[in-house]
């Protein structure tokens, strides 16, 4: 069975049919090319696969692609070339805060719906961003670039890499 969508890509208009089944993660990925969105835990829980749908985060890995008719969807795609992606790399980087990079999209595109509700304090930030992980670079880098780069003082700005 398919279901006919129409949705907002990363600004650009989609309609067409897709299996009620399919999965967000996999129409984004194979369907449209949008490779940032990472597959990996499949069980909402590591944050990799993180989009913004109407400006909120979810694991597209739970949520079905049917589910996004009428609304409007970006991915870490949709970011390039823009101020706040500017913004994020600069600060990812000064922070020493990236190593492989595959959970970097999902927390820049968190990062940047908490930019939208005005979301500056590090306990909020910290706690808003457990649902992205890493097994890479310590959380003490990432929560100060993500607090730099949402005007949130980092703990020890002595630390960070010039």
């Amino acid at each position: 069975m398919t279901v006919s969508i129409s949705a907002t890509v990363n600004g650009s208009q989609f309609a067409g049919d897709v299996p009620a089944e399919e999965l967000l993660l996999d129409f984004l990925r194979d369907r449209l090319g949008l490779t940032g969105v990472r597959q990996s835990c499949e069980v909402e829980v590591c944050g990799a696969c993180t989009v913004l749908v109407d400006g909120s985060p979810v694991s597209s890995c739970c949520y079905l692609a049917a589910d996004v008719d009428g609304r409007s969807v970006e991915t870490i795609e949709g970011l390039d070339g823009t101020e706040f992606h500017q913004r994020a790399v600069h600060s990812f980087v000064r922070h020493a805060a990236v190593q492989c990079g595959f959970c970097t999209p999902g927390m820049v595109l968190t990062a940047k719906a908490l930019r939208q509700r005005g979301i500056t304090n590090r306990d909020d930030i910290a706690v808003a961003m457990n649902g992205n992980l890493c097994r890479c670079t310590g959380y003490g880098s990432i929560l100060d670039s993500l607090c730099d780069l949402l005007g949130a003082p980092a703990i020890d700005d002595e630390a960070v890499v010039s």
